[in-house]
Protein backbone atom coordinates (compact mmCIF):
# COMPACT_ATOMS: atom_id res chain seq x y z
CA UNK A 1 0.00 0.00 0.00
CA UNK A 2 0.70 3.58 -0.66
CA UNK A 3 0.17 6.76 0.53
CA UNK A 4 -0.80 9.22 1.12
CA UNK A 5 -0.52 11.45 -1.88
CA UNK A 6 2.87 12.70 -2.91
CA UNK A 7 2.76 15.86 -0.58
CA UNK A 8 1.07 16.19 2.34
CA UNK A 9 0.05 19.77 2.73
CA UNK A 10 -0.18 21.32 6.49
CA UNK A 11 0.85 24.34 7.99
CA UNK A 12 4.26 23.87 9.53
CA UNK A 13 4.51 24.40 13.08
CA UNK A 14 3.61 26.99 15.97
CA UNK A 15 -0.01 25.56 15.88
CA UNK A 16 1.91 22.03 16.36
CA UNK A 17 0.23 21.82 19.63
CA UNK A 18 2.45 20.08 22.58
CA UNK A 19 0.08 17.30 22.80
CA UNK A 20 1.58 16.11 19.56
CA UNK A 21 4.82 16.36 20.72
CA UNK A 22 5.76 18.09 17.92
CA UNK A 23 9.35 19.16 18.05
CA UNK A 24 12.38 17.64 18.15
CA UNK A 25 15.67 20.47 18.91
CA UNK A 26 19.30 19.76 19.35
CA UNK A 27 19.77 18.69 23.66
CA UNK A 28 22.91 20.81 25.10
CA UNK A 29 23.73 24.68 25.73
CA UNK A 30 23.71 26.91 22.87
CA UNK A 31 27.82 28.28 22.56
CA UNK A 32 28.23 31.85 22.68
CA UNK A 33 28.04 33.58 19.79
CA UNK A 34 29.33 36.94 18.87
CA UNK A 35 25.96 39.45 17.25
CA UNK A 36 25.59 38.71 13.78
CA UNK A 37 23.89 40.93 11.55
CA UNK A 38 20.83 39.39 10.34
CA UNK A 39 17.93 40.61 8.42
CA UNK A 40 14.53 39.63 10.23
CA UNK A 41 11.95 38.57 7.65
CA UNK A 42 8.75 37.44 9.06
CA UNK A 43 6.46 36.37 6.33
CA UNK A 44 5.40 32.80 5.56
CA UNK A 45 7.25 31.06 2.85
CA UNK A 46 5.74 27.74 1.25
CA UNK A 47 7.84 24.70 2.12
CA UNK A 48 8.47 21.72 0.42
CA UNK A 49 11.12 18.84 1.27
CA UNK A 50 12.24 15.45 -0.17
CA UNK A 51 13.25 13.01 2.08
CA UNK A 52 15.84 10.47 2.04
CA UNK A 53 14.64 7.26 1.44
CA UNK A 54 10.83 6.74 2.18
CA UNK A 55 9.22 6.84 5.86
CA UNK A 56 6.84 4.00 7.09
CA UNK A 57 4.20 6.26 8.73
CA UNK A 58 1.84 3.41 8.87
CA UNK A 59 1.49 -0.77 8.74
CA UNK A 60 -1.53 -2.22 8.27
CA UNK A 61 -4.06 -4.78 10.21
CA UNK A 62 -2.82 -8.64 10.04
CA UNK A 63 -0.40 -10.79 9.41
CA UNK A 64 1.34 -8.63 6.60
CA UNK A 65 5.00 -8.82 4.74
CA UNK A 66 5.89 -5.86 6.28
CA UNK A 67 4.76 -7.11 9.88
CA UNK A 68 6.43 -10.62 9.57
CA UNK A 69 9.90 -8.94 8.62
CA UNK A 70 10.05 -6.45 11.39
CA UNK A 71 9.09 -3.89 9.78
CA UNK A 72 8.22 -0.62 12.57
CA UNK A 73 6.41 2.83 11.76
CA UNK A 74 8.87 5.26 11.94
CA UNK A 75 11.91 3.30 9.98
CA UNK A 76 13.33 4.93 7.04
CA UNK A 77 13.58 2.77 4.01
CA UNK A 78 16.84 4.09 2.08
CA UNK A 79 17.25 0.42 -0.32
CA UNK A 80 15.44 -2.17 -1.92
CA UNK A 81 17.15 -5.03 -2.93
CA UNK A 82 20.56 -3.31 -3.33
CA UNK A 83 18.99 -0.05 -4.90
CA UNK A 84 18.52 2.95 -3.61
CA UNK A 85 14.53 4.03 -2.55
CA UNK A 86 14.42 7.58 -4.20
CA UNK A 87 10.45 7.68 -3.81
CA UNK A 88 7.25 6.21 -2.59
CA UNK A 89 6.38 5.52 -6.79
CA UNK A 90 10.33 4.52 -7.39
CA UNK A 91 10.03 1.85 -4.43
CA UNK A 92 6.79 0.15 -5.65
CA UNK A 93 8.41 0.11 -8.61
CA UNK A 94 11.36 -1.62 -7.11
CA UNK A 95 8.48 -4.43 -5.06
CA UNK A 96 7.17 -5.21 -8.76
CA UNK A 97 10.54 -5.84 -10.48
CA UNK A 98 11.72 -8.47 -7.83
CA UNK A 99 8.02 -9.98 -7.43
CA UNK A 100 7.31 -12.52 -4.69
CA UNK A 101 10.68 -13.33 -3.83
CA UNK A 102 12.77 -11.82 -0.90
CA UNK A 103 14.10 -9.00 -0.77
CA UNK A 104 16.26 -7.06 1.20
CA UNK A 105 15.33 -3.56 3.05
CA UNK A 106 18.32 -1.42 4.35
CA UNK A 107 16.35 0.14 7.09
CA UNK A 108 17.15 3.68 9.39
CA UNK A 109 15.89 2.97 12.70
CA UNK A 110 16.65 5.86 14.56
CA UNK A 111 20.35 6.59 13.06
CA UNK A 112 20.96 2.67 13.55
CA UNK A 113 20.85 0.89 9.79
CA UNK A 114 19.37 -2.48 10.04
CA UNK A 115 19.10 -4.57 7.10
CA UNK A 116 15.38 -6.87 6.54
CA UNK A 117 14.24 -9.60 4.41
CA UNK A 118 10.88 -9.01 2.65
CA UNK A 119 8.62 -11.36 0.69
CA UNK A 120 5.91 -9.14 -1.26
CA UNK A 121 2.46 -10.79 -1.60
CA UNK A 122 0.21 -9.78 -4.48
CA UNK A 123 -3.33 -8.01 -3.08
CA UNK A 124 -6.03 -8.17 -5.37
CA UNK A 125 -4.96 -6.58 -8.53
CA UNK A 126 -1.97 -8.71 -8.77
CA UNK A 127 0.26 -5.63 -7.53
CA UNK A 128 3.08 -7.00 -5.03
CA UNK A 129 2.87 -5.13 -1.99
CA UNK A 130 4.65 -5.52 1.59
CA UNK A 131 1.48 -3.90 3.67
CA UNK A 132 3.09 -0.73 4.74
CA UNK A 133 2.19 2.99 4.17
CA UNK A 134 4.90 4.90 2.66
CA UNK A 135 5.58 8.64 2.52
CA UNK A 136 8.54 10.41 0.48
CA UNK A 137 7.46 14.33 1.10
CA UNK A 138 5.76 17.37 2.63
CA UNK A 139 4.74 20.78 2.28
CA UNK A 140 3.00 23.54 4.05
CA UNK A 141 3.04 26.63 5.17
CA UNK A 142 5.61 28.31 7.44
CA UNK A 143 7.79 31.97 8.59
CA UNK A 144 11.34 32.72 7.47
CA UNK A 145 13.06 34.18 10.52
CA UNK A 146 15.82 35.48 9.28
CA UNK A 147 18.45 36.03 6.37
CA UNK A 148 22.22 36.38 6.33
CA UNK A 149 23.04 39.49 3.84
CA UNK A 150 27.06 38.19 3.87
CA UNK A 151 26.28 34.69 3.12
CA UNK A 152 22.43 34.57 1.50
CA UNK A 153 21.41 31.60 4.25
CA UNK A 154 18.32 31.99 6.07
CA UNK A 155 16.55 30.42 8.46
CA UNK A 156 12.94 28.97 9.10
CA UNK A 157 10.62 27.58 11.50
CA UNK A 158 12.29 27.17 14.46
CA UNK A 159 12.00 23.31 14.43
CA UNK A 160 12.27 21.08 11.56
CA UNK A 161 9.81 19.70 9.33
CA UNK A 162 8.16 16.13 10.96
CA UNK A 163 6.17 13.77 9.82
CA UNK A 164 2.23 14.08 10.59
CA UNK A 165 2.01 10.28 11.49
CA UNK A 166 4.78 9.46 13.16
CA UNK A 167 5.75 12.96 14.46
CA UNK A 168 9.63 11.94 13.58
CA UNK A 169 11.96 14.31 11.79
CA UNK A 170 11.75 13.96 8.10
CA UNK A 171 14.80 12.93 6.99
CA UNK A 172 16.20 15.35 4.34
CA UNK A 173 17.31 14.73 0.77
CA UNK A 174 16.41 18.34 -0.31
CA UNK A 175 13.74 20.86 -1.11
CA UNK A 176 12.80 24.27 -1.38
CA UNK A 177 10.94 27.19 -0.02
CA UNK A 178 8.01 28.89 -2.13
CA UNK A 179 6.42 32.23 -1.95
CA UNK A 180 3.29 32.37 -0.43
CA UNK A 181 0.38 34.45 0.62
CA UNK A 182 -1.42 34.42 3.45
CA UNK A 183 -5.53 33.96 2.05
CA UNK A 184 -6.83 33.12 5.90
CA UNK A 185 -6.73 32.18 8.95
CA UNK A 186 -8.64 29.88 11.58
CA UNK A 187 -8.30 31.66 14.90
CA UNK A 188 -6.44 29.48 18.19
CA UNK A 189 -9.11 28.65 21.24
CA UNK A 190 -8.38 26.59 24.12
CA UNK A 191 -8.00 22.97 23.10
CA UNK A 192 -7.58 23.90 19.52
CA UNK A 193 -4.57 25.01 17.34
CA UNK A 194 -5.64 27.33 14.82
CA UNK A 195 -3.36 28.03 11.50
CA UNK A 196 -2.75 30.13 8.85
CA UNK A 197 -4.17 28.68 5.64
CA UNK A 198 -2.25 30.38 2.63
CA UNK A 199 -1.63 29.70 -0.93
CA UNK A 200 1.74 28.46 -2.85
CA UNK A 201 3.11 27.08 -6.13
CA UNK A 202 4.68 24.12 -5.94
CA UNK A 203 6.72 25.35 -9.05
CA UNK A 204 7.85 28.67 -7.69
CA UNK A 205 10.86 28.19 -5.72
CA UNK A 206 12.35 31.02 -4.49
CA UNK A 207 15.73 28.91 -3.31
CA UNK A 208 17.13 25.62 -2.06
CA UNK A 209 17.34 23.67 1.70
CA UNK A 210 20.40 22.29 3.05
CA UNK A 211 19.18 20.98 6.06
CA UNK A 212 16.10 20.04 8.30
CA UNK A 213 16.87 20.26 11.79
CA UNK A 214 15.40 20.33 15.31
CA UNK A 215 16.32 24.01 15.55
CA UNK A 216 15.12 24.92 12.20
CA UNK A 217 14.94 24.48 8.05
CA UNK A 218 18.09 26.43 6.55
CA UNK A 219 18.51 27.39 2.99
CA UNK A 220 20.22 29.71 0.53
CA UNK A 221 18.47 32.59 -1.33
CA UNK A 222 20.30 34.69 -4.14
CA UNK A 223 18.44 37.52 -3.86
CA UNK A 224 17.13 39.27 -0.62
CA UNK A 225 13.72 38.89 1.18
CA UNK A 226 12.12 42.04 1.09
CA UNK A 227 12.32 42.98 4.52
CA UNK A 228 13.75 45.79 6.67
CA UNK A 229 17.21 46.24 8.27
CA UNK A 230 19.56 43.96 9.33
CA UNK A 231 19.83 44.06 13.50
CA UNK A 232 22.83 42.43 15.12
CA UNK A 233 21.70 39.19 17.07
CA UNK A 234 21.03 39.42 21.21
CA UNK A 235 20.23 38.00 24.14
CA UNK A 236 16.45 37.28 25.42
CA UNK A 237 16.00 38.91 28.61
CA UNK A 238 12.24 38.22 30.41
CA UNK A 239 9.94 41.47 29.21
CA UNK A 240 8.65 43.32 26.82
CA UNK A 241 9.41 42.53 22.82
CA UNK A 242 7.59 42.01 19.68
CA UNK A 243 7.63 39.40 16.97
CA UNK A 244 7.17 39.74 12.83
CA UNK A 245 4.24 37.95 11.48
CA UNK A 246 2.55 37.53 8.20
CA UNK A 247 -1.30 37.11 9.08
CA UNK A 248 -3.27 38.85 6.33
CA UNK A 249 -2.31 38.80 2.89
CA UNK A 250 1.58 39.69 1.51
CA UNK A 251 1.66 42.06 5.02
CA UNK A 252 4.22 41.71 7.63
CA UNK A 253 3.61 43.13 11.05
CA UNK A 254 5.07 44.07 14.40
CA UNK A 255 3.11 42.57 17.42
CA UNK A 256 3.77 43.21 21.17
CA UNK A 257 4.31 40.23 23.14
CA UNK A 258 5.94 39.48 26.48
CA UNK A 259 8.71 37.04 27.04
CA UNK A 260 7.56 35.33 30.49
CA UNK A 261 10.86 33.16 31.13
CA UNK A 262 14.04 32.14 29.28
CA UNK A 263 15.43 28.84 30.01
CA UNK A 264 19.05 28.80 27.62
CA UNK A 265 19.65 24.96 28.42
CA UNK A 266 16.29 23.77 26.84
CA UNK A 267 16.96 20.64 25.40
CA UNK A 268 13.32 20.44 22.99
CA UNK A 269 13.05 24.07 21.43
CA UNK A 270 10.85 25.56 24.40
CA UNK A 271 14.03 28.44 25.06
CA UNK A 272 11.26 30.92 25.87
CA UNK A 273 8.05 30.98 27.02
CA UNK A 274 6.02 33.70 25.40
CA UNK A 275 2.65 35.81 25.83
CA UNK A 276 0.87 37.21 23.36
CA UNK A 277 -0.15 40.80 24.39
CA UNK A 278 -1.18 42.86 21.51
CA UNK A 279 -4.66 43.57 20.89
CA UNK A 280 -4.79 43.11 17.00
CA UNK A 281 -3.17 39.84 16.82
CA UNK A 282 -5.10 38.30 19.36
CA UNK A 283 -8.49 39.66 17.84
CA UNK A 284 -6.77 38.06 14.08
CA UNK A 285 -5.32 34.75 15.14
CA UNK A 286 -6.30 34.48 18.77
CA UNK A 287 -2.44 33.84 19.56
CA UNK A 288 0.03 32.33 17.88
CA UNK A 289 -1.05 29.66 15.16
CA UNK A 290 0.32 26.96 12.98
CA UNK A 291 2.42 28.89 9.81
CA UNK A 292 3.64 31.90 12.28
CA UNK A 293 6.16 29.25 13.74
CA UNK A 294 9.22 31.31 13.03
CA UNK A 295 7.94 34.29 13.30
CA UNK A 296 11.23 36.64 14.31
CA UNK A 297 11.08 37.64 18.12
CA UNK A 298 13.26 41.10 18.85
CA UNK A 299 13.72 42.69 21.30
CA UNK A 300 15.75 45.99 22.34
CA UNK A 301 16.82 46.54 18.85
CA UNK A 302 18.35 43.10 18.49
CA UNK A 303 17.09 39.51 16.89
CA UNK A 304 16.67 37.09 19.91
CA UNK A 305 14.68 34.13 18.82
CA UNK A 306 12.00 33.05 16.87
CA UNK A 307 8.12 31.26 17.98
CA UNK A 308 7.95 27.62 17.95
CA UNK A 309 5.35 26.05 19.78
CA UNK A 310 1.90 27.04 21.07
CA UNK A 311 -0.11 26.12 24.36
CA UNK A 312 -2.90 23.72 23.31
CA UNK A 313 -4.77 24.72 26.34
CA UNK A 314 -4.40 28.35 25.87
CA UNK A 315 -3.30 29.77 22.80
CA UNK A 316 -2.05 33.71 23.73
CA UNK A 317 1.09 31.62 25.54
CA UNK A 318 3.69 29.10 23.61
CA UNK A 319 7.33 28.95 23.23
CA UNK A 320 10.58 29.84 21.34
CA UNK A 321 14.25 29.10 20.47
CA UNK A 322 17.08 31.41 21.56
CA UNK A 323 18.43 32.65 17.52
CA UNK A 324 22.19 31.02 18.69
CA UNK A 325 20.53 28.04 18.93
CA UNK A 326 19.20 28.01 15.24
CA UNK A 327 22.66 30.37 14.57
CA UNK A 328 24.18 26.96 15.65
CA UNK A 329 22.30 24.53 13.70
CA UNK A 330 22.39 26.46 10.53
CA UNK A 331 26.67 25.84 10.45
CA UNK A 332 26.93 29.88 11.02
CA UNK A 333 27.92 30.20 14.51
CA UNK A 334 31.12 32.09 15.50
CA UNK A 335 32.36 30.80 18.87
CA UNK A 336 34.76 32.97 21.25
Amino acid sequence: MYGPSRFARRALGAGAALALAFLLCAGGRVKAVEPRMLVPVGHTVGIKLFSRGVVVVKLTDGGTPARECGLRTGDVIVKCGGDAVTSTEQFQSLLQRNGGGASNLQIDRAGDSVTLSVEPAQNDQGVYCIGAWVRDSMAGIGTMTWYDPATGVFGALGHGVTDTDTALLMPFSNGSILPSTVKAVKRGEAGSAGELRGDFDLAGDLGPLYANTGSGIFGTLEEAPQAGAALPTGTALPGPATILANVQGDQVEEYDIEILKVASASADGRDLVLSVIDPALLEATGGIVQGMSGSPILQNGTLVGAVTHVLLNDPTKGYGILIDRMLEAAGTEQSV
